[in-house]
């Protein structure tokens, strides 16, 4: 059933058709992955692949063994698989489109993360009067669980307790923290979670936690999302939520270099991530760690993670094989070969390597000796929702996410006055900025501060609170910015320093507590020069997080900088240093809170 409206938190670079596409899964396009062209022998069926990105240079590899085989279709004849990468929430976009503004070839297989993505292909199909694409249930090529990730100490704390629960882990300790575990010096309990709206693995991590909430293992329903008992549940879970990522990759790698240059031990608040046991693999085995010149991987963390598997069940990413209306009876055939040897055992082998389960849900031995014993009796899964019921769980989870405080320092410096394009960069940056705060909840409290250095229009200090923090008026900050005088030098440590103190001043332990720095500079204030200090000064507490987080706009920003001074406090810097990426940014920023 197509919506009525179109939600005002969705990334507006993907709200097409009705605002169906619920989640973006990225913005960014990956390069294809070539296969060999040289071949032994012609082979007259072509099969273009389409991957999700954290698979393709598997199948890119495999594609090539195979087209170097000597396998043989039913009928006579042999097939040429070529692979292409593209994220599932840019792939589903594009097929509902027609698949224009890709530069990849059509596919006639799609491999995506989740067989969430085609039950919501299944929705813009149906929303546009057309044949669906992906009418049917489609097999695994290779299968990953949602976990939630703790450090090992932690993680062997928790099991220690028999059988826990999503609530009983992510949602009960928060204020009362590791104390409920026996281990008040451990302070506060909060986790990440990706947004939803943003990744496979964050909207998993949602529909794992209504399920946890009806105390089922199928059949969610529409009735289900609104029953108070359910939404106070996941409510109380997302209420410790540390912030919402864009992408747990990156927060992974942040989490590697922390725990490698504090020999384990990381400032970080996070004490669980709920993510693909993949990546706990991953993580545990270097492949996300710092990598020095010439290393294919990094160095182990001082302190893996280890997987918690919550006692209701959990969320499967199945990676179906999606073979699309566009293939013909032959690329049909050889789709049905290339199927049959991705589940290969020796195929299956590799796809273990990176940590995934086989196309049967089997752990490798070398799996869980990385992450950790499953439960006696396996794993139980959840069943994927109605794509009716996972849009409206969209639709709702804005108003049950965990709110946040949030503080905007907006550089309006005298070089914010140079031109991009036909515009200044003062221009696109505001209009980033508006476009960016329309996706915030209604019930945040949002703050504005301009900064550059002391000029004529404000001799009393280099910054100023234009909009007090309080109750979200876009109206009103909106007004403000357009009204912004553009003057004086960069006054950035300053600025940050001064803002962090002042939301640690409101510190309000039921939000996310931010500060957003928009800048095109470096700092040019001679009065607070010193980098060190202020990265001592913003370092996260985790009794009373507040995290940094920047926007580097335009090429003469210092990025390496203000990713030092995010990285201290737990936060992010996003890269808009090219300023036509300053909207997806922005979109990415405010996908944080």
């Amino acid at each position: 059933m197509a919506p009525t409206h179109t939600r005002q938190w969705l990334p507006y670079t993907a709200a097409v058709t009705a605002g169906l596409v619920v989640i973006t899964g990225a913005f960014v396009l990956v390069r294809q992955q070539e296969t060999d062209t040289e071949r032994s022998r012609d082979c007259a069926v072509k099969l273009e692949v389409n991957s999700s990105t954290e698979k393709s240079a598997l199948l890119g590899e495999l594609a090539e063994q195979y087209n170097t085989s000597d396998r043989s279709l039913d009928g006579g004849g042999c097939a040429q698989v070529h692979v292409s990468g593209l994220t599932s929430g840019k792939a589903a976009e594009a097929l509902a489109a027609g698949w224009t503004g890709t530069n990849l070839p059509v596919p006639q297989v799609w491999l995506p993360t989740s067989s969430l993505w085609t039950g919501q292909l299944r929705l813009l199909d149906q929303a546009a009067g057309r044949a669906p694409q992906t009418p049917d249930n489609y097999p695994s090529i290779a299968n990953s669980p949602l976990v939630i990730a703790m450090p090992k100490p932690k993680g062997e704390l928790v099991r220690q307790r028999g059988p826990v629960g999503w609530g009983e882990v992510l949602g009960l300790s928060g204020r009362q923290g590791w104390a409920s575990f026996g281990k008040p010096e451990w302070g506060r309990f909060t986790f990440g979670k990706d947004n939803p709206n943003l990744s496979t693995s964050g909207l998993a991590a949602t529909i794992a936690t209504y399920y946890a909430a009806v105390q089922r293992s199928s059949d969610l329903t529409r009735s289900d999302l609104t029953n108070p008992a359910v939404t106070q549940f996941v409510r109380r879970i997302e209420a410790n939520v540390s912030h919402y990522s864009d992408d747990v990759v990156d927060l992974l790698r942040d989490l590697a270099e922390a725990d490698l240059a504090g020999g384990g031990a990381s400032t970080d608040d996070m004490s669980a991530i709920v993510m693909q046991e993949e990546l706990v693999h991953l993580y545990n085995e270097g492949e996300l760690s710092p990598k020095q010149d010439g290393e294919d991987r990094g160095r182990r963390p001082n302190v893996p993670l280890v997987a918690v598997h919550p006692k209701e069940g959990t969320f499967n990413l199945d990676h179906p094989f999606v073979v699309l209306p566009t293939a013909d009876e032959r690329q049909r055939v050889a789709a049905a070969d290339f199927l049959e040897f991705l589940t290969e055992d020796d195929q299956q082998r590799k796809f273990g390597n990176l940590g995934f389960r086989d196309h049967e849900h089997r752990a490798p031995k070398e799996l869980l000796a990385s992450v950790g014993p499953e439960p006696s009796g396996g794993l139980n899964y959840f069943e994927p929702p109605d794509p009716a019921v996972v849009e409206a769980m969209l639709d709702g989870w804005g108003t049950l996410r965990k709110k946040a405080n949030i503080l905007i320092a907006l550089d309006t410096s005298g070089s914010m006055e140079k031109s991009v394009g036909d515009k200044t960069r003062f221009q696109v940056a505001s209009a980033a900025a508006t476009k960016g705060l329309a996706l915030l909840n209604s019930e945040d409290r949002v703050g504005l501060w301009s900064f550059s250095s002391e000029t004529s229009k404000r001799p009393e200090g280099p910054y100023r609170e234009e909009v007090r923090l309080g109750d979200f008026d876009q109206k009103r900050i909106n007004s403000r910015i357009a009204g912004l005088h553009v003057e004086g030098s960069t006054a950035l440590y300053a600025t940050v320093r001064a803002a962090h103190r002042h939301l640690l001043d409101r510190y309000d332990p039921e939000r996310i507590n931010a500060v957003v720095v928009l800048t095109d500079g470096k700092n040019e204030y001679n009065r607070d020069n010193d980098l060190a200090r202020l990265l001592a000064d913003v370092a996260l507490d985790p009794d009373r997080p507040v995290k940094v987080f920047c926007i580097a706009f335009d090429r003469d920003s210092n990025f390496a900088t203000l990713d030092q001074i995010a990285k201290a406090s737990s936060g992010k810097a996003f890269d808009a240093t090219d300023p036509t990426k300053i909207d997806e940014a922005f979109v990415k920023l405010v996908s944080s809170f």
